[in-house]
């Protein structure tokens, strides 16, 4: 059931209804427009959802580029922004899609109107290639202005599924607003990087941020005084693991603390075949596991949440998911951080207190709550107060005369 007030029964359609209604206070779409489309949504059917969506992103697509056509590049920036992050919306419950196939034409169709964002921003924001690993990380530096002065820089992580139009809602826009550059890009695993790539996630973040930070400190337009860092949800978890190696970030931000992800994989596992894990008796667990997912809707679900890790077989999943955990090097994290702690924290229960408790050096937890509007996982209609709050933080450790 949905928490009161909510706008669906169905727990994970209301969070992500109330992730879009917040994402309208930072600029993406609408208030009315997200009512107005939420309306359309049968509760817990993901064809409608899916449906509704993309008829919302398909109509601002359409404005946008009339907008664009005309030179009226702000209306332009708006539609095609509202669009980009609508059609990842649509996607949300994909792994509920009898019709698979609509994931990557839809991925694209929202990636073109991100890149048409790119395109009407006059200059401000600049696409890269980040090299890594043999290969390449698409990002974006979204700069306040064209002038290429070198500024304060804040380089955000996103979650294992989250879109790089939702981070402008997630404090970019906060920190474009201030006079700071923001950079997104997507990382193993994510958005481009899976869906046209296959790459899947790692564990071990410092091996994309530090090439991350490589680049960006080479830039003539990025403060390398001034770096901060941020990671949301998922990202909470690899933000985290980063700076316990890499420590040329001023201080940093977990949206929220996250300290083992597997416990969002092992919570509802029979204590038996959490013995099979721990013990190592791969066809037992295999086996076992199997019986539990025999329904085809069962075993899509748990084939679409296992195709970010690369791997199919569930012992391999389940074994490669315990990996992306903080406890053993969380004592060696010198970089200041920050740890967001809503109320009702759905995903990662307890773990923002217990990451707090786990850092040995200069650290601050704040806890959002119900009556500010901002509990759930990652504060989703309470994130101005989000990213005011996280942003004055990181202020407070920029050197002087560049905040």
């Amino acid at each position: 059931m949905s928490a009161p007030g909510g706008l669906f029964k169905d727990a994970d359609f209301d969070y992500e209804a109330r992730l879009a209604l917040g994402a309208a206070a930072s600029g993406i779409g609408d208030v009315g427009l997200v009512l107005a489309t939420l309306d359309r949504v049968t509760d817990g059917d993901p064809r409608s959802w899916f449906d509704a969506w993309t008829a919302a992103a398909a109509d601002l697509a359409a404005r946008g580029d009339e907008a664009l056509g005309r030179g009226h590049l702000a209306t332009a920036s708006w539609a095609h922004l509202a669009a980009a992050e609508y059609y990842a919306k649509a996607l949300m419950f994909a792994d509920g899609l009898a019709d698979q196939s609509v994931l990557l034409p839809t991925f694209r169709q929202g990636r073109t109107c991100w890149e048409k964002v790119v395109d009407a921003s006059a200059g401000r924001f600049v696409r890269v290639q980040v090299p890594y690993d043999g290969t390449t990380l698409p990002g974006y530096l979204l700069r306040p202005d064209g002038t290429g002065a070198p500024r304060p820089t804040l380089v955000m992580t996103n979650g294992s599924d989250g879109s790089l139009p939702a981070l402008l809602g997630y404090g970019a826009a906060e920190a474009l607003s201030r006079g700071w550059n923001a950079f997104v890009f997507d990382g193993p695993g994510q958005q481009s990087m899976l869906f046209e790539r296959g790459m899947p996630f790692r564990y071990d973040w410092e091996a994309v941020l530090t090439p991350v930070l490589d680049f960006l400190v080479g830039r003539p337009d990025v403060d390398a005084s001034a770096l901060t860092g941020y990671g949301i949800s998922q990202g909470g978890y690899w933000i985290t693991r980063a700076i316990a190696f890499e420590n040329r970030m001023v201080a940093a931000v977990a949206d929220p603390g996250a300290v083992d992800v597997s416990a969002t994989w092992t919570a509802h596992l029979p204590q038996a075949l959490i013995n099979m894990l721990n013990s190592g008796q791969l066809e037992a667990f295999n086996a076992a596991m199997g019986q539990a997912i025999s329904d085809p809707a069962a075993a899509q679900r748990f084939a679409f949440r296992s195709k970010p890790y690369g791997m199919t077989d569930p012992y391999d999943v389940y074994t490669e998911v315990r990996k992306y955990q903080v406890r053993d090097v969380a004592g060696q994290i010198t970089t200041p951080l920050l740890i967001l702690n809503p109320d009702n924290e759905q995903f990662f229960p307890g773990q923002p207190q217990e990451l707090y408790d786990l850092l040995p050096g200069e650290k601050e937890i704040i806890g959002f709550t119900q009556a500010q509007g901002a509990n759930f996982h990652c504060q989703p209609t309470g994130r101005q107060l989000t990213n005011t709050q996280m942003l004055d933080w990181l202020a407070g450790y920029l050197p002087s005369g560049t905040a």
